[in-house]
């Protein structure tokens, strides 16, 4: 068994589950985030091609941020996604041609079908996996939609063995989403387990 490169948690490859669920998410949820921030960079009165960089230049200052224009746009995270695309296919098949052109969803979705074998056996899974997560932070500050912060909702109180012994370890969830442990694989799923979970939590 090996270790996941983002948390140390035990994998399976290269990747925990629950960070090869969060790479599948990311990578679906891009392309139309890159498409709100296009709309959020281009002004209304305008279309693409009508953006002037206006750096060094005689005049008022653009009131676009040019150096969001360089980094944080469409074409940008094309390009990178296709160099992992590339990549992936290089290493899983290296007597393969190159893959032909296609657009950021194209490739995101071709990343997601190899996720299984990315996550077990893609020595760069990890890096993968934070580029993406980077993409998809800079686009949700662009958009004004921040990625949901993780709740803490206190200790794991179940009972792990015959003497008695309580987990103890930190629990998290993302709002709305399941509570389980993730060092003991106690799940809280029903309300009565989440009155339980706060009537026995340690005071002081």
């Amino acid at each position: 068994m090996n270790t996941c490169e983002l948390c140390g948690d035990t994998a399976d490859g290269y990747l925990c589950t629950r960070h090869r669920q969060q790479l599948a998410e990311r990578l679906g949820d891009l392309p139309t985030l890159y498409a709100e921030v296009a709309e959020c960079l281009v002004p209304r009165r305008s279309g693409f091609g009508e953006i002037v960089a206006t750096r060094g230049a005689a005049g008022p200052r653009s009131p676009l941020d040019e150096d969001v224009l360089d980094t944080v746009n469409t074409g940008r995270a094309a390009e990178l996604v296709r160099s992992w695309r590339v990549d992936v296919q290089r290493v899983r098949w290296p007597h393969h041609s190159a893959p032909p052109p296609a657009g950021l969803a194209a490739d995101c979705r071709w990343l997601t079908m190899e996720l299984d074998w990315i996550a077990t056996a893609y020595p760069a899974a990890g890096d993968l996996a934070r580029e993406i997560s980077d993409l998809e932070r800079q686009a949700r500050s662009i958009v004004g939609d921040p990625v949901p912060r993780p709740q803490r909702l206190g200790l794991c109180v179940a009972v792990t063995d015959d003497q008695g012994s309580v987990c103890g370890a930190v629990l998290s969830r993302l709002p709305g989403g399941p509570v389980r442990c993730r060092w003991c694989g106690t799940a809280y799923s029903t309300e009565t387990d989440l009155l339980l979970l706060a009537h026995y939590q340690p005071t002081g």
